[in-house]
């Protein structure tokens, strides 16, 4: 871990970050998320499966109405909308740890806002095309934290990949500084599993930490890996054995100063996140 930050709201919640390795627990409420689409798509079944997370030691439950799959096809912001405002909203009434919200919309994004989710988790990193600048607005007029994370059209670089991403993530904080996001706001996340072969997400993980400082300035920074399709290249397994292998990357991903880690099994994780950093801290 590097940068250390304490984010505070006025609903009371408080996030610390830099003094142990937090855990995202993921609520999909898409019928069709490339992992658990469909399981939690009632507000009821959502409610308990966050209950659940926040019990097995989330520290952060990041809700999303839109699946990022391979091959997804965006839908438009009002449906986004439609679809993620009743459960926002009862997780909202009653998660005890702070709400992030899972989109790249600034229509969508605008809209938790209103609704009081206390984060933003933006998988185009403030620059989606169509909406130049519009999400870095939304951030900067909610003054809360927002993750930026690096993504591309393709799979191809014509040079360094880690550099290519500091490009991106330069491109991100200009956005940012432009539209008044404060820096303290941003936590980076690599994309694993975004524009990226499976050799390539192998190789962003064994380089994570040449990311966590820019130009001078540390960044927290969230890592995703969690059943994603490069374990399954490496280890040919379906979505739902990837649980160990998760934890791995995990486990190396804190080892390289991962601040956050976003992840569908919350217990066993998260027990690997508190060893790992047990063994850090042992002098």
């Amino acid at each position: 871990m590097t940068a250390k930050r304490t984010y505070t709201w006025e609903n009371g919640k408080k996030l610390v970050l830099g003094e142990k390795t937090l855990v995202m627990g993921i609520l999909n409420v898409t019928p069709d998320s490339f992992s658990d689409g469909g399981k939690w798509n009632s507000v009821d079944k959502a409610l308990r499966h966050m209950e659940q997370m926040v019990k097995d030691g989330a520290d952060i439950i990041d809700i999303g109405a839109e699946s990022s799959r391979p091959g997804f096809v965006t839908m438009p912001a009002e449906e986004e909308i439609a679809r993620l405002e009743p459960f926002l909203a009862a997780v909202m009434r009653e998660c005890p740890v702070p709400v992030s919200v899972d989109t790249f919309k600034a229509g969508t994004a605008a809209a938790a806002v209103s609704m009081g989710c206390d984060m933003l988790n933006d998988i185009w990193g403030l620059q989606y095309a169509q909406e130049p600048g519009e999400m870095a607005a939304v951030a900067s007029k909610a003054d809360i934290p927002v993750v930026v994370m690096h993504n591309q059209d393709g799979k191809t670089y014509d040079g360094d990949i880690i550099a290519s991403m500091q490009a991106f993530f330069r491109r991100s904080v200009e956005i940012a500084d432009a539209a008044g996001v404060k820096r303290e706001n941003i936590i980076l996340d690599p994309g694993i599993g975004f524009g990226k072969t499976p050799a390539g997400n192998l190789t962003v993980l064994r380089r994570q930490q040449e990311l966590l400082t820019l130009d001078g300035t540390e960044y927290p920074l969230l890592l995703g890996t969690s059943r994603k399709s490069f374990i399954g290249a490496a280890l040919d397994l379906p979505v739902d054995e990837r649980m160990e292998a998760t934890g791995a990357t995990c486990v190396i991903g804190i080892m390289k100063g991962a601040s956050i880690v976003r992840v569908h099994d919350v217990k066993p994780i998260a027990r690997m996140c508190r060893m790992t950093d047990a063994v850090l801290a042992a002098d």
